[in-house]
């Protein structure tokens, strides 16, 4: 599970660009606490800290505490913005939750037991179609990834969010079909030497993945 991070602030009386580019030039990012049917907090936290919990890899799932002033509010990251050129964050955005919250979360996927894989052994390629999962989980209980064990795929099994086993406390996003989130597919040389039998299933697969993507656009 991803740890809890915890991250100071002090409060900001101003809003508006021109006090927000002041705050950036004291190496500060200007953020707001919203949610939690309380108004709004606008805060300022200090860069450098905020990079270093950025760096960890996975601050957008996990819970952070936001000090102000010795009273602790319990968030999680919603959004974090980047100057288009420094590639410097300029503002955040945290969510209030309580400590029994279910939340929504982008989970990222790994791919265990490549070498017990007999399509990949065999030259085949892992086609991703999702790099994370959208998650709803326990605020407590945010897993740092999902392990996803290719043992025994050949070339033309996809693996679908069915065949995957949540942690405890998690449950997909996306309950109205069983989504594909990998493909094994032949690379080039296979194909030629079989005679492209594998074809019309790569072109099922990007088919879906079209399809997957157009359905969650709309959602």
């Amino acid at each position: 599970m991803s740890d809890q991070l915890v991250l100071s602030a002090e409060t900001r009386e101003r809003g508006g660009k021109g006090a927000s580019r002041e705050l950036r030039r004291e190496g500060r990012v200007p953020a707001v606490v919203y949610g939690g049917k309380e108004e709004p907090l606008m805060i300022h936290v200090e860069e450098k800290l905020l990079m270093k919990q950025l760096m960890t890899g996975h601050f957008m799932n996990s819970v952070v505490m936001i000090d102000v002033g010795g009273k602790k509010i319990r968030t999680l990251p919603k959004d974090v913005a980047f100057h288009p050129v420094k590639d410097r964050p300029i503002h955040a955005d945290f969510l209030r939750i309580a400590k029994d919250a279910k939340v929504q979360v982008a989970v990222p996927v790994v791919f265990q037991n490549e070498e017990a894989s007999p399509g990949l052994k065999r030259g085949g390629v892992l086609n991703i179609v999702r790099h994370d999962l959208e998650l709803i989980c326990d605020a407590d209980q945010i897993p740092d990834e999902i392990a996803i064990d290719v043992t025994g795929y050949d070339v033309g099994d996809s693996i679908h969010i069915s065949a995957v086993t949540l942690p405890k406390g998690s449950e997909s996003a996306i309950t109205d079909r069983d989504f594909t989130i990998a493909t094994i597919v032949a690379p080039s040389a296979m194909k030629s030497s079989e005679g492209d039998t594998t074809k019309d299933e790569g072109e099922a697969a990007d088919a879906t993945e079209a399809e997957e993507a157009k359905g969650d656009d709309e959602a």
